[in-house]
């Protein structure tokens, strides 16, 4: 019997250590390869959270990574090449380009979060190259900067990106540009499902183009209230895209709430959450006292109403009057002066 229970030890000890040698193997291989794997040591920052979102649903909503001492990990499924995006506690978002089987490291200081860099696959470095490239040239420089990168890397999933950020979601969309820099990408990267979508969006969005009719849509807002494209047929009303993690999009509905105050109820304001969470959206909306109709249905970017409307960031606004778009994604100054030149 004591020999049986040496014995019984000995084995439970051998077979615990065989298991604590096979986790740290496993660890030193890295990812598996379905997975992407985020490891960052950022200064200036000891204990805090960040919020991770992907637009094509690779991630269930919005999901949270912890940071300790500075330090943050965060693993995540991805079978395709796709775009995560990062959203730090000042509310400045980056991009993240994952690929199966591989892992990226980002360092950096807290303070200087556009200065971080992401190292760990061409695509990353590529992006933080193009970053340091343009971070002080004029917008249209920048553009241009874009086009060339695309055209030089019609294979990297950073098209995507520069894309949607010069090329769609701009005070001036360029919509056809857009759809030639996404075919070209499309020759070199024929599975890629995020891009044939987007390119499928761009061939309706010569439909939702300053100028054109306000496209059919309908959707109920938090409070069970129908919205739809017939209470837009006259007068002068705003439909936007926003969400409680978006800093400028939250600082974009306090400036249609002064708007809608000082035009005594000729302004009429719609917003479209694209939050995960509807009680992350109701909190936002009643800490900013704002009761105009919003619709959230938790599908975040893949909900109808902003691809009927072609609405693809945040935050984004589309201005109507008379049932006609008059101006699209406009920001601060420009959409205050835009609406008061409207209600004049």
């Amino acid at each position: 019997m004591q020999f049986h229970i040496h014995y019984s030890r000995y084995v439970s000890e051998s077979l615990s250590g065989v298991l604590l040698l096979l986790t740290l193997l496993l660890s030193s291989c890295g990812v598996d390869g379905s997975h992407f794997k985020i490891e960052g040591h950022l200064l200036n920052i000891n204990q805090s959270e960040f919020y991770v979102y992907a637009e094509n649903g690779s991630v269930d909503g919005l999901d949270t990574i912890h940071v300790e001492g500075g330090r943050f990990a965060y693993e995540v499924p991805c079978k395709h090449p796709t775009i995560l995006y990062l959203v730090f506690p000042n509310y400045s978002v980056v991009p993240i380009f994952a690929q199966p089987g591989k892992s990226v490291s980002i360092k950096g200081d807290a303070s200087h979060l556009k200065e971080i860099e992401i190292k760990g696959t061409d695509d990353n470095e590529l992006y933080t190259k193009f970053r340091e490239q343009v971070s002080k040239t004029s917008p249209p420089e920048a553009k241009r900067a874009a086009e060339v990168f695309i055209g030089d890397h019609p294979e990297s999933v950073v098209g995507l990106w520069l894309i949607k950020k010069y090329f769609i979601s701009d005070a001036l969309p360029d919509y056809q540009t857009a759809l030639r820099l996404a075919k070209k990408m499309q020759s070199k990267q024929t599975d890629q499902a995020d891009l044939s979508r987007m390119i499928l969006q761009l061939n309706s969005m010569s439909h939702v183009g300053v100028g054109s009719v306000l496209p059919t849509f309908s959707a109920y807002d938090t409070k069970g209230r129908l919205v739809s494209s017939s209470d837009f047929s006259s007068g002068l009303a705003v439909i936007c895209t926003w969400a409680s993690w978006s800093y400028d999009s939250m600082d974009m509905l306090r400036t249609l709430k002064q708007l809608q105050r000082q035009s005594g109820g000729r302004l009429k304001v719609v917003s479209l959450s694209v939050d995960a969470s509807r009680s992350d959206c109701d909190g936002a909306l009643h800490a900013d006292s704002i009761s105009w109709s919003n619709v959230c249905d938790g599908k975040m970017f893949d909900s109808q109403p902003l691809r009927q409307l072609g609405m693809m960031g945040v935050p984004d606004n589309i201005i109507v009057k008379d049932n006609r778009i008059v101006a699209r994604n406009l920001m601060g100054m420009q959409l205050h002066d835009k609406i008061m030149a409207l209600l004049k």
